[in-house]
């Protein structure tokens, strides 16, 4: 959701080519209105529902635009942004003051979409800070780093996919509203396979 909300923002703006690239990428030709408003409002919906309060935990998501000060973009734009993402436009000078871009935007830029989220939640089951212990853990087969590993012995769901050979857990937060889902591959499945 995180990123894609980012881009949907941009798509408002896209014509052409452009714009269907961005359709397909966003799999939205499989959304009724085929890419239409109500994507956006759909969007809007989702934000608004995230992003809620008087929930047992802390949710919270964050769209911003970024333009080359010498972009002209359509006040309609801006407006659809701050409507449908709740999101404000920045302008910047990515060519004249790189120092302000840090290196990590060019000259050519001129849109730099950014997205955040924020999450706090207590579980549902807690665990102890005492069952915290320095275990190994395996990014491939032939890598291994140390890690920081939460322990506890309780009840929890679980599943099977035997498709990508991968143990699905379910770990609820307090008023099980949101869960925390692990995948443990098999041992000989890589991580980057699933």
């Amino acid at each position: 959701m995180s990123i894609s909300s980012a881009l949907a923002m941009v798509f408002m703006g896209a014509k052409g080519n452009t714009a269907s690239q961005m359709v397909q990428a966003l799999s939205l030709d499989k959304c009724s209105g085929n890419g239409g408003g109500d994507v956006h409002q759909g969007f809007q919906s989702l934000l608004s529902e995230v992003n809620k309060t008087g929930t047992h935990y802390l949710l919270k998501t964050a769209n911003r635009l970024f333009a080359e000060k010498t972009c002209d973009l359509l006040a309609s734009f801006k407006v659809s942004c701050r409507k449908f993402y709740e999101s404000e436009m920045e302008e910047l000078d990515f060519k004249g003051d790189t120092e302000l871009s840090r290196e990590s935007v060019n000259s050519d830029t001129l849109l730099v979409p950014v997205n955040a989220i924020f999450f706090k939640g207590d579980w549902e089951k807690q665990f102890n800070k005492k069952d915290t212990w320095e275990m190994s853990f395996k990014v491939s087969k032939n890598k291994e780093t140390l890690v920081q590993m939460m322990f506890k012995k309780s009840t929890f769901k679980t599943t099977y996919i035997g498709e990508i050979s991968t143990v699905i857990l379910l770990l609820p937060y307090a008023g099980n509203e949101l869960n925390m889902i692990s995948m443990l591959p098999d041992e000989h499945v890589e991580l980057s396979m699933v």
